[in-house]
């Protein structure tokens, strides 16, 4: 007998879909709008971050050019000196050597001798030539002073004008030897060749024997007294560059800085298109590149004190730092001379003469 009560098999009778629960559908109802306002965050962030990046690398940007185009540094510097060519004023053979390569002198030092023989003998000619005028002159003032204390009879007016004339011309001819004296003294007193300044001397080549001709420079001195540096400025930076600004300088060699003043800037610079060509007209280059490089122009800074641990070479490098045209440093390229100068505080007697 069948039981109606009985449930159909699953198989009989596709069962029916069964409704949603309605708390799921205002779940994601109340969601939309919650992944709506987390879409627009997300996107006013992005854009937010985007304009950061691009105000910093902006910044970043205007910071490089100044640096590296404008602001009153450079790395193109160069220690320059004087040197002294020492010429001798008289000709000779040299009899003794008395300094070293790369000795120190002082002003009046004696760096060699030139045989004296020839000039002893010319002093001891002049001083005899003196005596022999001195004599002559005495004789001659004599007769003058004779014949002037004749009256006409005994004497003519001519005569007596003869006479004296004759006297002056002892006179003068005793003033000539004595100026022929004091030359052969001075010639003498020149075999003897000096230094002109305080200095070292470089590059010595001399020895005993060598002739030494009047007005050829056989022995260089340098001048340790006239050290400057030179900065060669791109001449996009000369508009904050003035005369009298503080200066700072850092040697290659040494971490040890210097420290001066701007002395003076150069007017001119040798250009190619201003040399005349064989017809005397402007030799003018028909090639311009499309790359144009800045020109750089000496700027001469005169150095302070010079700390003791540093020894001064010409032709050393150096990295300039001049303060910018309103008298002081700027302000970046005091908090970046750190980081890429490698420079330390002055010192509180910056600008006091070297020693």
């Amino acid at each position: 007998m069948k039981n109606d009560d009985a449930r159909p098999d699953a198989g009989d009778e596709a069962p029916e879909d069964e409704p949603r629960p309605a708390g799921r559908e205002a779940a994601r109802s109340a969601d939309r709008p919650k992944a709506g306002r987390r879409l627009r965050v997300g996107k006013v962030f992005r854009l937010a971050a985007t304009a950061v990046i691009l105000g910093v690398a902006g910044l970043a940007a205007a910071v490089v050019w100044q640096f590296y185009v404008t602001a009153p540094w450079t790395r193109d510097g160069r220690v320059r000196v004087q040197v002294a060519n020492i010429a001798p004023q008289v000709s000779g053979s040299i009899v003794a050597l008395k300094v070293e390569d790369n000795q120190e002198v002082k002003v009046g030092d004696v760096l060699y001798v030139i045989d004296p023989f020839d000039f002893e003998v010319s002093v001891t000619s002049a001083e005899a030539e003196v005596k022999n005028r001195e004599a002559d002159l005495q004789v001659k003032q004599a007769q003058a002073a004779r014949r002037a204390a004749l009256s006409t009879v005994s004497t003519s007016v001519e005569e007596k004008q003869q006479y004296a004339g004759t006297a002056k011309i002892a006179e003068a001819a005793l003033d000539s030897a004595k100026a022929q004296l004091a030359q052969a003294r001075k010639n003498l007193e020149r075999t003897q060749v000096r230094s002109t300044v305080n200095g070292r001397v470089t590059n010595l080549l001399l020895r005993v024997g060598d002739f030494a001709a009047t007005g050829t420079a056989n022995v260089r001195v340098i001048d340790t007294d006239s050290f400057w540096i030179d900065g060669y400025f791109e001449e996009t930076k000369m508009a904050n560059i003035r005369v009298g600004a503080s200066a700072e300088m850092a040697l290659m060699g040494y971490a040890t800085p210097l420290h001066g003043t701007v002395e003076s800037v150069t007017l001119g610079i040798s250009t190619a298109n201003a040399a005349p060509s064989t017809q005397g007209l402007p030799n003018v280059d028909p090639v311009y590149t499309w790359v144009r490089l800045a020109q750089r122009v000496p700027v001469r800074i005169r150095i302070g004190r010079v700390p003791p641990e540093v020894r001064l070479v010409a032709g050393m490098t150096a990295t300039v730092v001049i303060e910018d045209g309103a008298g002081q440093r700027p302000a970046w390229a005091e908090a970046l001379r750190q980081r890429f100068l490698g420079l330390v505080p002055p010192y509180p007697d910056a600008g006091s003469t070297p020693k």
